[in-house]
């Protein structure tokens, strides 16, 4: 497992420019992340905020997407595995070390949703990161590769990029939800929450959410050019209070105290009744998760559409004639 994470999140290091690259580089699978692979991204993230050779940190994904969230199927066997090894193995825990609560109880799923509000989940590692963080956004940036964007210190997206959380639309909650929130703004981030649809990287960017939009061809350049002068201005010292002030301020915005709530309400979700037409998770997993996901997005108007491939052409209204 510790190999194949390794491929899954590929680390590099220019010592010249002390800028660090994090890649997800499963392609194949929209580089969504194992458990395995997302333990060792928190790693990477505490030695890089340790490190005095790193000062910058990029992180990107490999192919057309920067991701679609974490491997979701990996997560659903281990949760309804009859053993619990495999969803120990997500607390960093052995099979044979405790006996995990069963399931029925609150604690089962609960622990889970608490677990993603510690940095050493994978989750949100990034708001504990004492240096710079910079995310490269390309494509899809769903799920867990959204919560990475909420938490970076910056963002750059290419103009095809499209953000948002496919549990809006499946289940209805997100661990990061108060900080999106926070992020976009409650307004935006509500008609994302209540339709369950995508926003583009132009939509985004008017929420105040990126800093920067730039056609896919320009993209690297564009964060190259914000890690070096984030990597050439102050010193790290520096870096290390100026993170520490805004830390304290999201703090006050309570962006920790959001995370352990949206836990609590994503634990308590086995509760809520379904309507007679909802989707269903357990249906899809059984039916196959991409033909579900696909057949229920066809629900929705095309440019709401969580699929590239289900929505309209990006030029669609320029080949329209006046």
């Amino acid at each position: 497992m510790a190999v194949k994470a390794e491929k899954i999140i590929r680390y590099d290091q220019d010592a010249k420019t002390r800028i660090a690259t994090i890649t997800f580089d499963r392609p194949e699978y929209l580089n969504a992340p194992t458990i395995a692979a997302r333990q060792r991204y928190a790693d990477l993230l505490h030695r890089a905020s340790l490190d005095d050779k790193v000062k910058v940190v990029v992180i990107r994904g490999a192919g057309d997407n920067l991701g679609s969230g974490a491997d979701l199927e990996e997560f659903m066997r281990a949760k309804d595995s009859p053993d619990p090894g495999p969803l120990l193995a997500e607390f960093r825990v052995g099979p044979d070390e405790i006996t995990y609560p069963p399931k029925g109880s609150f604690r089962h799923g609960a622990s889970v949703g608490q677990w993603y509000a510690n940095p050493n989940s994978g989750i949100r590692g990034l708001q504990d990161f004492k240096k710079i963080s910079i995310l490269e956004v390309k494509g899809y940036c769903y799920g867990w590769h959204f919560y990475q964007a909420a938490d970076a210190d910056l963002v750059i997206a290419s103009d095809d990029a499209l953000f948002g959380h496919p549990s809006f639309r499946y289940y209805g909650w997100g661990p990061r939800m108060w900080w999106w929130a926070q992020t976009m703004g409650i307004r935006k981030f509500q008609e994302m929450v209540y339709t369950g649809r995508a926003f583009t990287a132009a939509e985004m960017y008017d929420c105040n959410f990126l800093n920067s939009v730039v056609p896919r061809a320009k993209l690297e350049a564009e964060v190259a050019k914000y890690a070096l002068a984030c990597a050439r201005n102050r010193p790290t010292d520096t870096v290390f209070m100026q993170k520490t002030f805004f830390e304290i301020m999201k703090q006050f915005q309570g962006e920790y105290m959001g995370s352990v709530l949206s836990g609590f309400f994503e634990s308590a979700g086995g509760a809520v009744r379904a309507d007679a037409d909802d989707f269903s998770l357990d249906t899809a997993i059984d039916r196959g998760l991409g033909d579900a996901v696909n057949d229920n997005d066809r629900k929705f108007p095309p440019e709401w559409r969580l699929s590239k491939k289900a929505r309209p052409p990006k030029d669609a209204k320029r080949k329209k004639k006046p």
